[in-house]
């Protein structure tokens, strides 16, 4: 016997509108609801609805929890104002990368640490692992929220027709409790498109007046309900790494270009610091492989996993590829040898079953929205 998918709050919902649903990380999630073309083009003209909840949040509490933070992870998280957020990640001992999270300071000794859905027992296995000796607490509040994005250049406005939060004043990677359609919420502006657009963390009760509020705010902007397979490729357009494609325990943040997240100047020591700092000083040097951006100048689409080839060899691998609906081409992001890194490199193909298709070594993100 196997376990069946977890189901989100708003499953019912989704059901309702006609979404599509596949097995993700373990919870039965929404891959699109009609068109992922229209959706995908929703979110970076207008706005897109998401349900979230597969994500996974931990609470840090007590009067060390900065420090344990900065102990358990790459960054200098005792540093973030109340309020902010932080994206930083979590790694081995020997540097490899356990997941990349998002922390929020929500008071002077609360954090809430957002996990990947497939990395969420890992990553709170491991911060319990490492909490001994830190006067702080390491709780699993995955049941505690529903999670609820709206994302895209009409977000804010759909989103102040139903909140009395002050959203002009909110930053980017900030947050702050509120009501959004009368009900209390952590509003973040943070989210995985590339676009401006909030992240809504919830009570599982609420969820549905949430989404529902949103959706008919949201009429007149040309807001849709969007699922798993646009924000895929919204993400790829923006150049966000995605756990178990860009990232993995195989690698360091430095072998994936995300070596900034690394802080060195914290005051106590890390889990994992002594390994990267050789994979600094290895970046810095001889990398053996670097992360680009691939265009195809013809029309077939790279999948993870094709190789990348140029003059007769491989040299490299593609991590994550698909149509880009705003490019109207084909895109990949590869990790390939660093002699072939540079953009505009010449002569660059993916090995696609056989044919040896070229592509335009390119710089990422593949799409950056005005600001």
């Amino acid at each position: 016997m196997t376990d069946a998918p977890r189901r989100t709050a708003l499953d019912a919902t989704h059901r309702a509108l006609g979404a599509t649903m596949t097995d993700f990380a373990g919870w039965d999630m929404p891959l699109r609801y009609a068109s992922e073309r229209d959706e995908h083009n929703a979110v970076r003209t207008r706005a897109g609805l998401f349900d979230l909840s597969h994500m996974g949040e931990i609470t840090i509490t007590g009067p060390q929890a900065g420090e344990l933070l900065d102990y358990a992870l790459v960054g200098r998280l005792s540093a973030v104002g109340v309020g902010r957020a932080r994206y930083t990640m979590i790694c081995q001992e020997d540097g490899g990368i356990l997941d990349d999270l998002i922390v929020y300071r929500l008071a002077d000794h609360e954090y809430m640490v957002v996990a990947n859905a497939s990395n969420a027992q890992v990553v709170l296995d491991a911060l319990t692992a490492r909490a001994p000796g830190f006067d702080a607490e390491v709780r699993d509040d995955r049941d505690a929220y529903a999670l609820i994005a709206v994302q895209g250049p009409e977000s804010s406005g759909i989103l102040k027709s139903v909140t009395d939060a002050d959203l002009d004043g909110l930053k980017y990677y900030a947050g702050l409790p509120g009501t959004v359609a009368g009900v209390s919420a952590l509003i973040a502006r943070t989210g995985y498109t590339g676009e401006d657009g909030f992240e809504l963390f919830v009570r599982p009760a609420d969820a549905v007046t949430v989404w529902e509020a949103l959706t008919e705010a949201g009429k007149g902007a040309g807001l849709i309900p969007c699922g798993l397979s646009c924000r895929d490729t919204l993400r790829l357009e923006a150049g966000m790494p995605l756990y178990g494609h860009e990232l993995s325990t195989a690698l360091t943040p430095f072998d994936a270009g995300l070596g900034r997240v690394v802080k060195f100047d914290k005051p106590v020591d890390f889990v994992g610091r002594k390994a990267l700092e050789q994979a600094a000083e290895r970046a810095e040097t001889a990398p053996p492989r670097k992360l680009v951006g691939l265009v195809a100048q013809g029309r077939r689409v790279p999948r993870a996993g094709y190789e990348v080839v140029a003059d007769g060899s491989v040299i490299g691998e593609i991590t994550s590829g698909a149509p880009s609906p705003t490019l109207g081409k084909p895109v990949a992001m590869a990790y390939v040898d660093a002699a072939h890194a540079e953009p505009g490199t010449a002569g660059v193909g993916v090995d696609i079953r056989g044919s040896h298709e070229p592509y335009d070594v390119v710089a990422l993100p593949f799409y950056k929205r005005e600001r």
